[in-house]
């Protein structure tokens, strides 16, 4: 017995189930598709493949299960290089393209993370079609002589048309179709290395009929809707590639400002070339204009100074193309140097000795350039003791000197140098270099004086603070005072303004807002230019910036209840000088506690003992050095975490009345064990567009177990507005952290169907449609609406339920009705809800069950059809009944087993006269099998629990036979 008594029980609990502990799951995806898609491979065991023609509208809607609700990313791989996906991932359940290009192609991935178990990954690859015009060039060719008295001319017309998937040609000459062998004169072939890609036509030895029009049709096999597409060119004996001319000189040499126009023209080519300008730059200048052959350059300035080029083409030969150069005239950054004797290893300029002043500009065009010297204002020309030269070009380009043999009294003086160009309209450059001197050594010239550097006392080791302006200085003397470069000694790094060296004519290098990356060495160093050209002079100045202490955490939230302890740890990082001087802890402005740093650790830590109401706020940790405090942050509170809304619920929406529906609402609570137990939540509830919330509080009674489902029913929801809802859970420390969905009405068609319910009572019609291929259709109708004519001793005196109000569908039979005429009234599609992510295991289960009326001597007959997607004609009904079966109505169930999206189509057939009218009302589909059939209707198979309690039954005497 005790044997009977534990089979009996296991069987309770496999037919009860088992109870999980809590509704927390990880993630799973599936992607689904629409927008304009021309074909979707689904492959079981490999991949899944989307088509899209270019131009067209891309769609992707990742679905996702798991509690929490998993956070979606959308990411793409193996498409161009360049193509970074908008340049981020995109963070939404459905990732929408608008007119996609070719280089959007590539694989998709949906990602969903609930921070439980692995990340679930699908994807799908998207494979964009397109279809270019094709383009055709010709190449000829004159062969050898043969036999000194015949010439072979051969012409290639080239076909090429990027597409995708692989594109086919095909040749016409005017209306005869061209393929391989079907004329002596043609070749037609790919060649190896093109891969397919283009398709050529070979004319050996040209005859008179060869000088046709040519078409080349390029076609993807109508694939996406894509149509073929061509060209045509005619070959005539006047064929012939571009030939042009530039009608201006080369090099163009022209002075700011100036407008340019460069003209070109054809000199040859059929058909006609077309003209066409680039530029060295990359692109023309944004204010060029071209018009024609004609480009014209308004107001030309340097920086569009360069070679530009004509090119022509005409799809024969290759393109031509003339260039030329446009040169804009230009003198800039003049500067000088001063050479002590180069004989004598000294650098100090003395009487009897040789001084050299060089003069250096950058010119364009470099070979217009000339110098002259002044001096004091008069032309000074070159002589035994003033030597003025001009250095070579390629050592030192635009550089002149005026070397000063057997240096004199009488040299003192200012030695101007002049630059210009010859062609004119550019300003001259000039350069003064004053040699002057109130006091005269007999062998030393103080006026002259060498370079020195120094770092003034007190300014090496420079500190400073973070974010302050600092000054690092050098002394430099000499005259003529040479210009300083900064750079750093230290470390190959770059300056403030990003350039590896700083120039200063004061000595001073200035930065704004340093920061602890500018610590180190700086070096300052003399310019040969603007001063003496001799060996520089360097020093270095040290630089140590201190900033305050880098702490972690920068803020935190710490959530407790009351009566427990509370641990806060402040941690340092980094710090200049690393030397911490104290610590402090606040609540708000309130000192708790101070104290200097213990130099062996690296954080401080303060304690709650047991938090009460005064204890919630916010602590402050300062921790402070020379520099300045690094600040913790902690926000001790006692809010409750929000809670998480559950959207797996099976079925969450169900319609009772003809103008509303209602809503499962279920949810968990984040961490419910944080702080105190919750006691109730508020609930807020308003239609979405308009203002104002609605508000009522669900009291919460035993405490909350994490995982635990919380279940609240919504209702007298407006059909069909959609509603935000916002739950806020309470304690004893107030109001938490709330939580807002938006709820959406949508008729009881999902993508995954798990039950329908029509009743007819809105014009709608759940959106059931007429067959427009039948001959006649349904009427929807009320008892209380009917026409006092309407025929007697048939139909119904009310809907199904017995209301005079409700409204049902029905068959009129009356005139001018004839028997064998059919009326059909097809639903909605609905999707099945798929097994795996790549297709079915099993057909999908579904319970299709209505109420019908069939009352009259004349009834026909009623059929039930499932129509599957892609499905031309109706086969088989899976229901049917015909005749007179009494004033009643009785109810009709089917189990139906479709293997993709179905339609059900009900069909009502005019019976021999007038009283024959039929009608249907609350048609349901359930997902699963039928259960408890109507006597009337023969079920296919036992229903699973018929299974389940013939299999109990079989084992009990099985049993009880062996005890015997």
């Amino acid at each position: 017995m005790d044997l009977i008594i534990t089979v009996l029980g296991l069987l309770a609990l496999m037919v009860g189930g088992i109870s999980c502990q809590g509704v927390y799951a990880p993630p799973t995806v599936r992607i689904i598709h629409s927008g304009h898609a021309c074909n979707v491979e689904e492959e079981r065991h490999t991949e899944r493949v989307y088509t899209i023609r270019e131009g067209e509208t891309l769609e992707l809607t990742c679905l996702v299960t798991g509690h929490p609700r998993p956070q979606i990313r959308w990411t793409k791989t193996a498409g161009s290089v360049s193509d970074r996906f908008q340049d981020s991932s995109v963070f939404n359940d459905t990732l929408h393209i608008a007119k996609i290009l070719r280089n959007q192609g590539g694989r998709y991935y949906c990602k969903a993370e609930n921070g439980l178990g692995s990340p679930a990954i699908k994807s799908i690859r998207v494979d964009v079609y397109y279809l270019d015009n094709p383009v055709i060039t010709v190449h000829q060719s004159i062969g050898e002589a043969k036999e000194q008295f015949y010439y072979e001319r051969t012409v290639f017309l080239r076909c090429v048309a990027n597409s995708n998937p692989p594109v086919r040609y095909s040749w016409h000459r005017g209306r005869e179709v061209l393929t391989q062998g079907s004329d002596k004169g043609v070749e037609i072939y790919e060649p190896f290395f093109t891969q397919g890609e283009t398709k050529i036509l070979k004319l050996k030895n040209l005859r008179p009929q060869d000088y046709a029009n040519y078409s080349c049709i390029a076609s993807v096999r109508n694939v996406c809707g894509i149509p073929d597409r061509s060209v045509i060119f005619g070959l005539t004996n006047k064929t012939a590639s571009p030939s042009i001319k530039l009608l201006v000189e080369d090099p163009i040499v022209v002075n700011p400002g100036q407008t340019v126009s460069l003209v070109c023209i054809t000199t040859g080519g059929e058909p006609t070339p077309t003209l066409t300008w680039v530029s060295s730059n990359d692109s023309l200048p944004q204010r060029s204009v071209v018009k024609g052959g004609t480009l014209t350059l308004p107001a030309i300035t340097s920086d569009e100074a360069g070679v530009y080029s004509c090119v022509a083409s005409n799809n024969v030969g290759n393109p031509a193309k003339k260039s030329t150069t446009i040169v804009v005239r230009a003198l800039k950054k003049g500067r000088f140097w001063i050479t002590p004797d180069p004989y004598h290893n000294d650098d100090n300029i003395q009487i009897g000795r040789e001084v050299k002043i060089s003069c250096q500009v950058e010119a364009t065009p470099p070979e217009e350039l000339t110098f002259s010297w002044l001096k004091n204002g008069r032309s000074l020309r070159s002589s035994e003791r003033m030597v003025i030269t001009q250095t070579d070009p390629d050592i030192s380009p635009g550089t002149t000197n005026l070397d000063i043999i057997d240096l004199k009294f009488t040299d003192f003086g200012t030695y101007t140098c002049v630059a210009a160009l010859k062609g004119g309209g550019i300003p001259e450059i000039s350069i003064d270099v004053n040699i002057s001197s109130t006091t005269v050594h007999p062998l030393f010239f103080s006026f002259l004086v060498p370079p020195s550097l120094t770092v003034p006392r007190g300014k090496s080791p420079l500190v400073a603070r973070e974010g302050d302006t600092v000054e690092l200085e050098c002394l430099v003397s000499g005259k003529p005072k040479p210009i300083i470069l900064w750079s750093r000694a230290d470390k190959e790094a770059p300056m403030p303004d990003g350039s590896m060296q700083m120039e200063s004519y004061d000595g001073v290098l200035r930065i704004v807002n340093v920061s602890r990356e500018m610590t180190g060495s700086y070096r300052c160093q003399t310019s040969q230019y603007n001063g003496f050209n001799v060996k520089p002079r360097e020093a270095v100045v040290e630089l140590i910036v201190q900033y305050p202490p880098t702490v972690e955490p920068v803020h935190m939230e710490v959530r407790q209840g009351l009566g427990r302890p509370v641990v806060m740890t402040c941690r340092v990082l980094r710090a200049h000088p690393s030397r911490v001087l104290r610590f402090e802890w606040l609540l708000s402005n309130r000192l708790l506690h101070a104290g200097a740093f213990d130099p062996h650790k690296d954080e401080t830590e303060y304690t709650i003992r047991s938090l009460n109401r005064e204890g919630w706020g916010e602590y402050t940790c300062n921790v402070i050095n020379e520099a300045g405090a690094g600040k913790c942050t902690f926000q001790v509170t006692g809010k409750a975490y929000p809670p998480e809304f559950y959207y797996d619920t099976y079925s969450p929406l169900w319609q009772n009345r003809p103008r509303v529906y209602g809503f499962k609402l279920q949810w968990t609570q984040m961490n419910p064990g944080a702080v105190d137990r919750i006691v109730a939540y508020r609930l807020g509830i308003r239609q979405v567009g308009l203002q104002r919330w609605w508000e009522q509080e669900i009291p919460v009674g035993d405490t909350i177990g994490k995982g635990e489902l919380m279940t609240h029913n919504l209702t007298e929801l407006i059909k069909p507005e959609s509603y935000e809802v916002r739950l806020t859970p309470i304690t004893r420390f107030g109001e938490g952290d709330s939580t807002i969905r938006i709820i959406t009405y949508s008729a009881p068609i999902n993508p995954h169907l798990r039950e329908f319910h029509c009743s007819f009572e809105e014009e709608a019609i759940c959106m059931f449609t007429q067959d427009k291929n039948d001959d006649f259709d349904w009427t929807r109708h009320s008892a209380a609406t009917r026409d006092t004519k309407y025929t007697p001793n048939t139909g119904p005196s009310a809907d199904r339920t017995g209301s005079k109000q409700g409204f049902y569908m029905y068959i009129e039979t009356s005139r001018p009705r004839k028997e064998g005429d059919q009326a059909r009234l097809v639903s909605p599609f609905f999707n099945i809800a798929l097994k795996n992510s790549y297709g079915l295991t099993n057909p999908s289960a579904y319970c299709f069950g209505f109420f019908y009326h069939m009352y009259g001597k004349h009834i026909g007959t009623l059929n039930a059809f499932l129509k599957q997607k892609g499905q031309m004609t109706l086969e088989a009904p899976v229901w049917s009944l015909s005749g007179n079966q009494g004033d009643r109505w009785k109810q009709a169930k089917v189990s139906i087993h479709p293997t993709s999206s179905f339609q059900i189509v009900l069909e009502g057939i005019r019976g021999p006269g007038i009283e024959g009218d039929i009608a249907i009302d609350d048609i349901t589909l359930e997902e699963g099998e039928c259960r408890d059939p109507p006597p009337n209707i023969s079920a296919n198979a036992l229903s699973t629990s018929s299974h389940i309690w013939l299999l109990c039954t079989t084992l009990v005497l099985t049993l009880l036979e062996g005890q015997r």
